[in-house]
């Protein structure tokens, strides 16, 4: 139960590459959806989606559960992220989990120190089997937030399983041949941080004019409804208030999996530069480490894990300056950049999409065993 494709969300991308890769397994019948779409929102599914949920309509989640109850379904794999359902902090997801009488693993994609978010995340909990979090941080918030432990998992977000290649092979079809190539990628919001990296070029643009910064995605769906693309406006003016059009591009789309993977390749420094302290998981930072990036990051708790032990650099949050240093340190050591760059992608082969379904293959069977 998640978003899904053709919905843009990087959760439906997840549950897409997630449900693919524990099919290949073939341990069970190919795997239902039940979609949870935005007000008004019409998509066109693929064959899996069984079911729809229009997010504000507390009734259609009492029918999802009826619907799942009589079908030949064993277990429902609850992908939540408090944005996706209705009601406040996305309570009415409780009314499906109320009414439900199938196990239910819940993976988590956020935790948030809000009162009334805490009380709707031990309810979803409490109801059930399982709770997936992708990082151990994660792990210890839910048992500081009341979480019983040994409910508790550690799956790690999966990445795309792709040959290590230096950046330099892939630029030439790209349009990037000669560019030392920056690039954060995603569905754009003011959470990225975005104006922090290009606030930073002005100090490295005129000592390394080959600088060429990607700024990969559209402006996310709930962004547009509710402020358009002020945000995207507001760094384009920014870049030309800096002068600094040669060496910013946007990319205002959304890209398919295969062209993300390209351009990551061609990347030379991967920058995730966002401004919220308690994001547990990011899957741009890991399709990163899986294409074997050198990672700038702000320490936000899922980027404070990841580039432990030497796999990346930490910049302060909101720091032009910090991040400037971070980027210079890489252009003056290329040798420092291709030991990140190994050690990203080595601790990446550790959560490959295989091995990621690998595991929750055997939570599933753990589960139904009992």
């Amino acid at each position: 139960m998640s978003t899904y494709p053709p919905r843009e969300c990087g959760i439906a991308n997840f549950t897409k590459d997630l449900v693919d890769a524990v099919d290949q397994l073939h341990e069970f019948r190919p795997s239902v959806v039940i979609a949870i779409n935005d007000k008004g929102a019409i998509y066109k599914y693929d064959r899996r989606v069984k079911f729809q949920i229009e997010q504000d309509s507390i009734d259609d989640y009492i029918q999802a559960a009826r619907y799942t109850n009589q079908s030949k379904t064993n277990l429902v794999n609850l992908q939540h992220e408090f944005g996706l359902f209705g009601g406040e902090w996305g309570k009415y997801i409780n009314s499906f989990l109320e009414n439900l009488q199938k196990p239910v693993i819940t993976t988590l994609h956020t935790i948030t120190p809000d009162f009334a978010a805490r009380t709707v995340l031990e309810s979803i909990a409490h109801r059930s089997a399982s709770v997936i979090v992708m990082t151990r941080t994660a792990l210890q918030l839910l048992k500081n937030n009341n979480i019983k432990g040994e409910k508790i998992k550690v799956v790690p977000h999966g990445c795309p399983d792709v040959p290590f290649v230096t950046s330099e092979r892939p630029k030439t079809s790209l349009g990037l041949k000669g560019r030392i190539v920056l690039s954060t990628f995603g569905l754009i919001n003011r959470g990225k941080g975005i104006q922090y990296v290009i606030r930073a070029l002005s100090s490295i643009v005129n000592k390394e004019p080959r600088i060429l910064y990607l700024i990969i995605g559209e402006t996310h769906p709930e962004v547009r409804k509710s402020e358009g693309e002020r945000y995207r406006k507001s760094l384009m003016s920014l870049v030309d208030e800096l002068k600094l059009g040669k060496h910013v591009r946007f990319y205002n789309r959304f890209l398919s999996k295969r062209e993300l993977i390209r351009y990551l390749q061609a990347t030379d420094i991967y920058i995730t530069p966002y401004i919220d302290r308690n994001q547990i998981s990011s899957g741009t930072l890991v399709y990163a480490l899986g294409t074997g990036k050198t990672i700038i990051s702000t320490p936000y708790l899922h980027a404070e894990e990841a580039l432990a032990d030497g796999r990346g650099l930490i910049c302060e949050f909101r720091n032009p300056t910090s991040i400037a240093e971070c980027i210079n340190r890489l252009l003056e050591d290329p040798k420092l950049r291709l030991s990140l760059e190994k050690k990203a992608y080595a601790y990446s082969r550790n959560f490959t999409w295989q091995k990621v379904a690998e595991k929750y293959v055997n939570l599933f069977s753990n589960l139904l065993k009992d």
